[in-house]
């Protein structure tokens, strides 16, 4: 994407690395030709250049104002409202006061799923994460080193000085090679580091399960001794991966490894009782639909009330189905449709054991108000208004600020609300599912405010406590392998 195409909501097209960019639609098309029209016509009226006025509030307003429209156009076109919009007033696109009424919020925003790579910069090896969507940011470009724009300067800046994230979690990547640069140490550094620069309390970490990578009873040894060393808030699993290991947490598959309930006894075993796995966005290493299914997270639950599991991604399938209303007759449910059929086939109750999160999901859907409003008020009213999780995938998009702005101004139409039983998008709500809910469950208390990064004692960190040892690909016969893990050999 040129400068002159830029855009203060990153609507793509951009990969994170667990699948390949998805072209814009005729209607995305239209809303980035429209606002920028509107940015020049209001960058005039303002006296200021159109690049200023789109990285101002003003033209965050006026993308959300664009998208709006063309979306209630679309809508329109076939008979029926909008099932979502996002309240944006008029004079916001272009009164800077009403932008900041309509744009800011004091929420406790507790992102669940967060990311950084703790490269090695004397390391020449090509990096793994070229694919990404902010390996092209200013400071790598300076440098000649895209590198520098997923380093935990990088990760702190993006997610505690650019947007309004009050706590996050580091969450495991599908690998346990220290070749992923988010090992548990890397966490620790990450947390150490924070620590330093003014960001006490603000950063948890999540202990990486692989029992299914080569032999099980050395994995769950494993996971003792992580459970030992560190201070894991709970236990983050891709079960899919690789492929002929995938398993699932029923076991209902004679011929797919049986160690799902071992996997939950030994982690009831040694604690903490939080299971956080990716189920959707099948594309990443190599995986598919079948396997990344959560239709086999309703009967572990119901055999495990005592167990929560964070559904990642909530099943969601981007450019797939399940983005419409539940129909409980469909034969075979797309999307997070699956994971609404395994909760009520399994008798899961609303607000149980089962929790549904947005990372990723939360930034496609966002672009179609529709399809938005259709899978969060389905989550919210089968998986549970208090079972919504925050989490934006970051540093993967960059900085999460859109995705925040985005689910502060989104609501659910009423039309939506009395045909298909979706709960209002009350300001109560929103702040259950930008961190209230998450707080309950790794039973912390929400950090009032933002994290002020304080650059000189970031740079006198990074200084000071450097991460020991080589973290990134020693060679690039290293580097490819670790993309083609990561993205399922599609590159």
């Amino acid at each position: 994407m040129t400068r002159d195409d830029w855009l203060p909501v990153k609507f793509g097209p951009v990969s994170n690395g667990e699948f390949l960019p998805l072209p814009h639609d005729a209607v995305l098309r239209e809303v980035v030709r429209r606002t920028h029209d509107l940015a020049e016509r209001n960058s005039r009226r303002l006296g200021m250049s159109r690049r200023r006025f789109l990285t101002g509030l003003t033209g965050t307003a006026a993308t959300f104002f664009v998208l709006n429209a063309c979306s209630s156009e679309r809508s329109a076109s076939v008979g029926q409202g909008p099932g979502g919009s996002y309240d944006v007033p008029p004079e916001a696109t272009i009164d800077p006061d009403a932008a900041r009424a309509a744009l800011a919020g004091n929420e406790f925003v507790f992102d669940v799923q967060t990311h950084y790579v703790n490269y090695d910069l004397n390391d020449p090896a090509p990096p793994w994460t070229d694919q990404f969507p902010q390996a092209r940011c200013a400071s790598g470009a300076t440098a000649g080193d895209q590198r520098l724009c997923f380093t935990v300067d990088a990760y702190f800046d993006e997610l505690f000085t650019r947007s309004d994230t009050s706590m996050a979690i580091l969450s495991a990547l599908p690998t346990a090679s220290r070749e992923s640069g988010l090992s548990l140490e890397d966490m620790v550094y990450a947390i150490d580091v924070a620590e330093r620069i003014g960001c006490d309390d603000r950063l948890l970490m999540h202990g990486g399960a692989y029992p299914h990578l080569g032999r099980v009873e050395p994995a769950l040894l494993a996971m003792t001794d992580a459970r030992a060393r560190y201070d894991i808030v709970a236990w983050k699993i891709y079960t899919m991966t690789p492929t002929a290991a995938a398993f699932y947490f029923d076991d209902h598959d004679p011929d797919r490894p049986q160690i799902g309930q071992r996997f939950i006894d030994h982690v009831r075993a040694i604690g903490p009782p939080i299971i956080c796995t990716h189920k959707g966005i099948s594309s990443i290493v190599g995986s598919s639909p079948e396997l990344a299914d959560p239709s086999d997270i309703g009967p572990a639950a119901a055999r495990n009330p005592d167990i929560a599991f964070v559904v990642y991604h909530s099943g969601f399938e981007p450019r797939m189905g399940g983005v419409g209303p539940y129909d409980p007759d469909d034969p075979k449910p797309e999307g997070v449709d699956r994971l609404i059929r395994t909760v009520l086939d399994n008798g899961i109750q609303p607000n149980s054991n089962v929790y549904a999160e947005l990372g990723g999901t939360w930034w496609f859907l966002m672009r179609d108000p529709t399809a938005a409003a259709h899978v969060l008020g389905k989550l919210l009213k089968y998986v549970g208004e208090e079972r919504v999780l925050w989490g934006t995938d970051s540093i993967w998009f960059g900085t999460p600020q859109d995705q925040i702005q985005a689910l502060r101004l989104f609501t659910i139409s009423e039309e939506f609300q009395e045909r298909y039983g979706y709960p209002a998008l009350t300001d109560e709500v929103k702040r259950g599912i930008f961190g209230l809910n998450a707080a309950r469950l790794y039973d912390i208390d929400p950090v009032a405010g933002r994290c002020e990064v304080d650059a000189d004692a970031l740079e006198m960190a990074r200084a000071e406590l450097p991460p020991a040892g080589t973290y990134g690909p020693e060679t690039v016969a290293e580097a490819v392998r670790l993309i083609a893990a990561h993205q399922g050999g599609m590159l």
